[in-house]
């Protein structure tokens, strides 16, 4: 069904929300999209996301899922064409467990190489190598990380097909060498130039400086 009763609160910088935009055209579910200043929150957030007062929120006949991986499981289970998450219970877990070492294990250490430096740095560089390896192997012989086609997964960790160039741009070192993770950076470069991703993407001369800012605030803070 076709969905003016859906809708889709977000912020045009945030990895998050990109995250749904995939999903809803994965699906291809029309939706209304709000854009959200987060500095001047508007009465609408606050009431449809009172607890963390952040997007995504996504709005479906008038009620409000927040969180990124659960308005995921929630469209994906709403609208069934095109499914995200593999019906098998086994490989649906799966899923879940790659998403929590993307969350708890993965990202941590690439957010700590770009916001630190010295040998605080270095140990993050070191941390973030050894999950990146271990993604690779998972990327083994695999087209996308759900296989032939863009799936959860591939949604999930799809933010760091265009967020670690940048932030190897900003930081002049490379995490993703072709040569050393190229199943990875294979993965990186078709889902940038898939139809799904595909000019959905920040301008890169709008997103470069607002990363830039946001590391000197955090070195900054540091000092």
């Amino acid at each position: 069904m076709q969905d003016q009763e859906v809708k889709l609160l977000g912020t045009w910088s945030s990895p998050y929300v990109l995250r749904i935009r995939w999903a809803l055209r994965i699906k291809g579910i029309e939706y209304e999209y709000i854009e959200e200043d987060l500095r001047n929150k508007s009465p609408l957030l606050l009431e449809y996301n009172p607890v963390h007062k952040k997007v995504p929120v996504l709005v479906h006949k008038g009620r409000a899922i927040a969180e990124s991986l659960v308005i995921l499981e929630y469209i994906d289970e709403t609208w069934r064409d095109n499914p995200l998450l593999p019906r098998d219970p086994y490989d649906k877990a799966m899923a879940r467990f790659w998403c929590k070492f993307g969350e708890e294990k993965l990202s941590p250490p690439i957010w700590r190489v770009f916001v630190t430096q010295g040998e605080e740095q270095k140990q993050a560089y070191a941390s973030a190598m050894e999950n990146l390896e271990i993604l690779e192997k998972e990327l083994e012989g695999k087209r996308f990380l759900s296989g032939e086609a863009i799936g959860l997964l591939d949604i999930f960790f799809g933010s760091l097909a265009y967020i670690i160039p940048m932030y190897e741009e900003i930081i002049e070192m490379k995490l993703v060498d072709p040569s050393k993770l190229p199943w990875l950076s294979k993965w990186m470069e078709e889902f940038l130039n898939s139809p799904v991703v595909k000019d959905t993407l920040p301008q890169k001369d709008k997103l470069l400086p607002r990363y830039l800012a946001i590391r000197d605030t955090f070195l900054a803070k540091r000092e």
